[in-house]
């Protein structure tokens, strides 16, 4: 099995000329992009930067991230991706938790400036391990006074010697760790994800083998690459067949159209939104889509008419929907024969070499090589998440029909789905505990038309204090990623338990829902 560095390498020797990234006048073959990710990995050594150092990247879908996470592995180091909708409390936590050396970061996008932000929190002590920030500039601001520019990466590059470079990447194993990938846990700490090489790829053979993906293929890149779906299941996936991807830092309808048709576009992934955003544009009869062949999809419910009007006026050949989490990334999909209601109705069968089981309390449990090796620096999580014969607690309540294909009934943990995005409220919840004024507080998700669900707060204010819904939406914006702040807010003057102290949402459920 290679690592992330030699499917680089054979990826230029194989594809070559062919184009790799297109990202506006940004245009890239594969064998350019390996000239390009080694004077990254140069650059990162020059600054010190060591094997298995935790390096992290903060920025939106670009050329640049991909050619600076795929240098973090040619160095030698590990990747840690951060959410862009992290405010800077939420990335200062992941860096110390990593010890990460080196940070490259965006200039200001969407109008935050997100190194303003994570400097403003970490004050003058709160990085010592921090050597080197990069900044990606997203505009003509002057470079902050002791962080690199993405230029200046690649002059220090010009003092390490391209072997040295390659000797890092050659040097890498397939057990070594590829990548720290932070999720959420019902405890509302995000843990640490560790993946090898070796399961990097495996997982993204899988998925692109599922899919039929090849060179002639050219991949619209919507999900972030921060997430295993844009990172494993996008830029790997390309690396394995040759496929060229095209990155979109910001998801817009009209704009993912225009690429579709400029472009070619063949391969469009994402959440069940996506589909239903371009089917229902009315700009849609003006543009052709008819390059498209492959879609996958998932992380909400499915309509089967949905899956339907995709084959049928998008011109998707294969429309497939799938199962995953960062602990597994890819574990079932169905196949290009599946039809229409079972694609809708299930998320398919094992792949990469998953077992699939339905355990206690019907509980969904997975066991297989590409199972992750643990959590960061927390070897309890770990024991709790894997049990003692190997199999991983996911959390998810769901049936096996008899040809091995998933349904997913319902969730154990209390997670819910906000456009895409999972939500995990007790993080919400420790986060709202801090404001002055809340007794007590319980978030749980409810239906929305547009984002499938929403968090709904319920507050339980202190005895003669003042507590307004601006208030609790301020502080929440001011501490979480936007897709986590509650758009509703009720005040309460109790919140049920049982009696070992523990919140009964099923009771919020049926009260608010």
């Amino acid at each position: 099995m290679p690592t992330i560095p030699e499917a680089l390498a054979r990826a230029a020797r194989e594809f070559g000329d062919a184009e790799a990234i297109v990202d506006g006048p940004t245009r890239l073959s594969f064998a350019e992009l390996l000239g390009e990710v080694r004077t990254a990995a140069r650059g990162y050594i020059a600054c010190g930067i060591e094997a298995g150092d935790h390096v992290a990247v903060w920025a939106p879908n670009t050329a640049h991230w991909v050619i600076a996470a795929l240098g973090v592995h040619y160095a030698g180091a590990r990747l840690v991706p951060i959410n862009t909708r992290y405010t800077g409390y939420e990335a200062l936590d992941i860096l110390q938790r990593t010890r990460a050396t080196a940070l490259v970061v965006a200039g200001p996008f969407l109008g935050t400036d997100r190194l303003a932000q994570l400097r403003d929190v970490a004050g003058a002590d709160g990085l010592p391990e921090l050597a080197t920030v990069v900044r990606i500039q997203a505009d003509h601001s002057p470079t902050p006074a002791g962080v690199l520019d993405w230029d200046g990466l690649a002059i220090l590059a010009e003092g390490v010697a391209a072997a040295d470079a390659d000797a890092r990447a050659q040097a890498v194993r397939p057990d070594d760790i590829s990548d720290v990938l932070f999720t959420s846990g019902t405890t509302g700490r995000s843990k640490g994800v560790l993946s090898a090489h070796r399961q990097v790829i495996d997982v993204a053979q899988a998925w692109a083998e599922c899919g039929e993906v090849g060179p002639a293929d050219r991949y619209l890149v919507i999900n972030p690459f921060f997430h295993s779906f844009g990172y494993k299941a996008g830029i790997v996936v390309a690396l394995l067949t040759g496929a060229t991807i095209v990155p979109q830092a910001v998801y817009d309808p009209a704009v993912a159209m225009q690429l579709i048709a400029d472009e070619k576009i063949t391969v469009l992934p994402g959440a069940p939104t996506i589909y239903q955003t371009i089917l229902d544009h009315p700009d849609r009869p003006q543009h052709d889509l008819s390059s498209l062949r492959f879609a996958v999809t998932g992380a909400a419910v499915v309509p089967v008419a949905l899956v339907e009007r995709m084959q049928r006026e998008l011109s998707f050949d294969i429309v497939l929907t799938a199962f995953g989490l960062t602990e597994a990334v890819v574990v079932s999909m169905c196949r290009r024969d599946d039809p229409p209601e079972v694609v809708a109705r299930t998320c398919g069968r094992a792949t990469a070499g998953f077992q699939i089981k339905i355990g206690a309390q019907d509980e969904i449990l997975l066991r297989g090589p590409n199972v992750m090796l643990g959590y960061l620096d927390d070897p309890a999580a770990t024991a709790a998440a894997i049990d003692a014969d190997g199999w991983l607690h996911t959390g998810d309540v769901g049936s096996l029909d008899e040809g091995g294909y998933l349904r997913i009934t319902d969730r154990l943990k209390d997670m819910y789905i906000s456009g895409g995005f999972n939500v995990y409220p007790a993080e919400v919840e420790q986060t709202l505990a801090r404001l002055d004024g809340v007794a007590d507080v319980a978030v749980i998700g409810v239906p929305d038309e547009r984002l499938g669900e929403v968090g709904l707060a319920l507050v339980v204010p202190r005895a003669g204090q003042s507590l307004s819904v601006d208030d609790v939406l301020e502080f929440s914006r001011e501490r979480l990623a936007n897709y986590k702040v509650p758009r509703r807010v009720e005040f309460v003057e109790v919140l049920p338990r049982n009696p070992s102290g523990k919140i009964l949402k099923t009771v919020l459920r049926k009260e608010f829902t």
